[in-house]
């Protein structure tokens, strides 16, 4: 398969952590639902009003949730490889699972499509540089000419003297959401140890090297960042 484990996807299969899931990531992401909001901007702009969208790393359901809602013409196909992450995320969508097909796999594992658009948010993080051109190439290639592609995920300067601060930022915002300060913490220590975080520019370029055109950064808070660009 395309994408290769990570130490911290084991979390994913837990079935506490993925009952706690849905709170985490508000306090985790600076401006979250805006970042929703932002993405179906960024969507309806180049695709149709009754769009056929990709969600890679659709576990939980949260984006989805926010797409449908906001969107009442999207129909969706979600790739998610946590099972525990699918079956909260059909727990989580109630009705809108009328719209939502979910596929328990990897990208490679998604419909051939091809579909109006897609995304992949808070996901591609946890891939290496290699993995994650292959997982993005594996969605771009499921796109129409033209079909907006929207990633989010951490990313922020990797020389020493700047990952570090932004790492302690990072933690210092956590406890400032509410999060206990040894839990923040532990994420920073993650974060640090267990995720294959990039400097920007080369996540940008792994993008363009994915098939991408029109690459342009529209979300930046403080780890992380968020793309969009258009398949060629």
């Amino acid at each position: 398969m395309t994408e290769k484990p990570n130490p911290l996807l084991e979390l994913f299969e837990d079935p506490e952590h993925v009952a706690q899931y849905a709170e985490g990531p508000e306090k985790f992401v600076p401006g979250f639902r805006d970042l929703h909001q932002m993405a179906g901007v960024l969507i309806r702009e180049h695709a149709p009003p009754n769009a056929h969208v990709l969600v890679h790393g659709a576990g939980g359901g949260l984006e989805l949730e926010a797409f449908a809602e906001e969107n009442p013409n999207w129909t969706f196909v979600g790739v998610e490889p946590a099972k525990p992450m699918l079956d909260a995320a059909r727990l989580r969508l109630g009705d809108l699972n009328e719209r939502v097909t979910l596929h328990h796999g990897f990208a490679e594992d998604a419909p051939v499509g091809p579909f109006d658009a897609a995304t992949s948010f808070l996901t591609l993080h946890f891939l290496n540089a290699t993995e994650r051109q292959k997982t993005v190439s594996e969605v771009v290639r499921r796109l129409k000419p033209g079909a907006p592609f929207v990633a989010a995920h951490c990313s922020f300067p990797q020389d020493a003297k700047h990952r570090d601060a932004w790492l302690t930022r990072h933690r210092e915002y956590v406890v400032a959401s509410g999060v206990d300060p040894e839990d923040a913490e532990n994420a920073r220590k993650n974060i640090s140890d267990n995720l294959d975080v990039l400097d920007p520019e080369s996540d940008e370029q792994i993008l363009r090297d994915a098939g991408l055109a029109d690459v342009t950064l529209f979300y930046t808070a403080f780890t992380w960042r968020g793309w969009f660009g258009r398949a060629l």
